[in-house]
């Protein structure tokens, strides 16, 4: 993997470090805690003053008006009648993280307001993906006069003329791209990306997008000394859908990750509560957008995935503890069965690479299965990417018809790869980074061909050399409390807010490498001898400049790390350089075991700094995103002479 280092114009930080040190609410004492703080936030395109505090500091005050979206008067107005006239409402909604927190912040924005709202969520196999005519028809014939979609709808074309012929009113609520035919002919389309619409984030998730529709609701029907607590008690649960839907984080939905996050410290929710302790997530704490990612959001996701989605909107809603442990409970479970499900169906993957030759050369993979099932197969086409490092479709065959999932890599447009070939899908939707779609089975070879050829005009071999871009060279020596504290502050970090990267040249293995679960690896790692911090191909920079702090304060626990702090030793190189750290390395283990690794090597690494909030053994500690032997490890004699003795030579 090559490792870029990231640049920052030196006027551009000088100037917006000075600006920072002159803001009293940031409280930065310290220029060259200013300085490195400027040089992350440039790296990530805020060089203005203003910017930057609403990026350290976003606030409520922050959103934007909900009405400066297209169609959200119509929608609220046509809310509000029904609330009115007591007419029932149905919420339609997708069965992922997005569409059923949609429906939870929607559905219960409607009832505090004083009306009445049912649901719909469709079986991710029975149903397939988006609005259905006879989910419709049904809804007419039990007197419903309004639909409300949320995370889907922006294609549903027949759906909205069945509504329109059946005396429904439809109000479509999404976030995905709409097709070239526009959208559809709705009482009301609320979605930032359509044509003509001048909201200023067009990167909301679904559930971002009902939010706004709840807020312009409540803005209208709630007193004002209410507002402020309902909109951060939605924040919640849009935070977790807005991590989990890959949309970037800056802008409105920092806003919510930000403040959900922190709301998420002190839940009130029973199904909230419960979620975060089989995810063995401890109250108290402000969590991580990772932890939202890998722990939370895959178990709402299962529901979904492997079963019915309604579960997460009774978890919600549900008052009673015990009942919504249940629920917890189940999730868990069914996340399990899914993880279970995915590792059959990458083994079968990993088979047909070996078998088939071509599938290597592709430049978009398109690959089948019989009954492969198709509540995993979207996950699957991400792990396929991250191991092929090219964009890939993954489909599961069912006789004659096939389902699927795709997922891309930053340089292909996956929507618009579907687009070349519209005609052989039944029906598809997407953006450019995630896609589902359904088609004959008949058409898959077509499908293959045509969309490599599509890959072959718009990318090259270039494109799927595996790249780590990192923010700058970093000695073990430099990793303290106050450094990752300085971090924080950038936090929660996601798609257009990386979390940052560091490299560090020739660190000392300090103890053979040990394998968790069979595919993670713990190394036990030191600073390199007689290395100075530095930045390799650009100037020093006052990110390596931080303060220092007791030699031992790596493993103190979180409560230790200020009573450390203010007991500050000497800077003696001596016991700097006697400091270790665990280092992570997620699915590394086979690699390790590949490298050899033993007591006393020297490494490159690639990681970034997290902290362990283990009550006993928590600290600071490194997560490996990449490593590698020196240039000079080939010729080193002396490791050579090492590896002849752990070998018994």
């Amino acid at each position: 993997m090559r490792w870029d280092l990231k640049t920052a114009d030196s006027n551009a930080v000088e100037h917006l470090a000075a600006k920072l040190s002159s803001q009293p609410s940031l409280r930065l004492n310290d220029p060259q805690i200013a300085t490195t703080l400027a040089r992350l936030l440039v790296m990530r395109g805020i060089t203005e003053a203003e910017a930057a505090e609403r990026f350290l500091t976003p606030a409520l005050s922050h959103l934007h008006p909900p009405y400066l979206m297209a169609g959200m008067k119509a929608a609220v107005d046509r809310i509000e009648a029904a609330i009115e006239n007591k007419d029932p409402i149905l919420i339609y909604g997708d069965y992922d993280v997005d569409g059923t927190t949609a429906i939870v912040v929607l559905k219960t924005a409607i009832e505090l307001c004083g009306g009445a709202a049912e649901f719909h969520v469709p079986h991710r196999i029975r149903d397939g993906y988006d609005m259905r005519d006879d989910v419709i028809e049904r809804a007419a014939a039990a007197g419903i006069k309004l639909i409300i979609s949320v995370d889907m709808g922006i294609r549903a074309f027949a759906p909205a003329e069945t509504a329109r012929r059946l005396g429904v009113d439809l109000i479509v609520t999404d976030h995905h791209l709409p097709g070239p035919q526009g959208v559809p002919a709705a009482l009301a389309v609320v979605n930032p990306n359509q044509s003509g619409c001048g909201y200023p984030c067009k990167e909301l998730c679904g559930a971002g997008v009902a939010f706004k529709l709840a807020q312009g609701l409540i803005e209208r029907r709630i007193p004002e000394g209410d507002r402020t607590r309902l909109l951060k008690s939605f924040m919640k649960v849009v935070a977790i859908a807005t991590i989990a839907d890959a949309v970037p984080l800056t802008g409105e939905n920092r806003v919510f990750a930000k403040l959900g996050l922190e709301g998420l410290r002190s839940p009130v929710n029973p199904g909230l509560k419960a979620l975060l302790e089989v995810a063995q997530l401890s109250p108290g704490r402000t969590l991580t957008s990772g932890e939202v990612a890998f722990r939370i959001a895959p178990r709402i996701n299962a529901a979904g995935r492997m079963d019915v989605a309604c579960d997460v909107i009774e978890l919600f809603s549900v008052k009673d503890p015990v009942r919504a442990r249940e629920i917890a409970q189940k999730l868990d479970q069914l996340n399990g069965d899914r993880q279970e499900e995915e590792r059959r169906i990458l083994q079968s993957i990993t088979s047909n690479f070996e078998e088939q030759p071509r599938l290597r050369d592709a430049f978009c993979i398109v690959i089948d299965g019989e009954g492969w099932h198709r509540g995993v197969i979207g996950i699957t086409a991400t792990r396929v990417v991250e191991r092929y490092g090219r964009p890939a479709l993954v489909i599961s065959r069912n006789g004659e018809e096939a389902h699927g999932s795709g997922r891309s890599i930053r340089a292909f447009h996956l929507l618009n790869a579907l687009e070349s070939c519209a005609g052989l899908f039944t029906r598809f939707g997407g953006h450019a980074h995630a896609v589902g779609f359904s088609l004959p089975a008949a058409n898959l070879p077509e499908l293959r061909a045509r969309l490599d050829d599509y890959a072959h005009t718009c990318l090259t071999l270039a494109d799927f050399d595996p790249s780590l871009n990192f923010d700058a060279e970093l000695s073990l020596d430099r990793v303290t409390p106050e450094f990752f504290n300085l971090l924080q502050r950038l936090e929660p970090f996601g798609v257009g807010n990386p979390q940052p990267v560091f490299t560090a040249r020739a660190v000392r293995l300090m103890a053979s490498p040990r394998i968790i679960k069979d595919k993670h690896v713990k190394l036990k790692l030191a600073p390199a001898v007689g290395l100075l911090s530095r930045s390799p191909g650009g100037p020093d920079v006052a990110i390596l400049t931080t303060p220092r702090c007791d030699p031992d304060s790596a493993g103190l626990r979180r409560s230790d790390v200020r009573q450390a702090t203010d007991n500050r030793q000497a800077t003696d190189s001596k016991w700097r350089r006697a400091i270790t750290f665990d280092a992570l390395g997620w699915h590394m283990a086979e690699r390790c075991q590949q490298a050899a690794l033993l007591s006393g090597d020297a490494l490159d690494i690639a990681f970034t700094i997290d902290n362990n909030d283990h009550p006993e053994y928590g600290g600071l500690e490194l997560s490996l995103r990449d490593f590698g032997r020196p240039e000079k490890a080939a010729d080193d004699t002396g490791t050579a002479e090492k590896k002849k003795i752990a070998a018994g030579l």
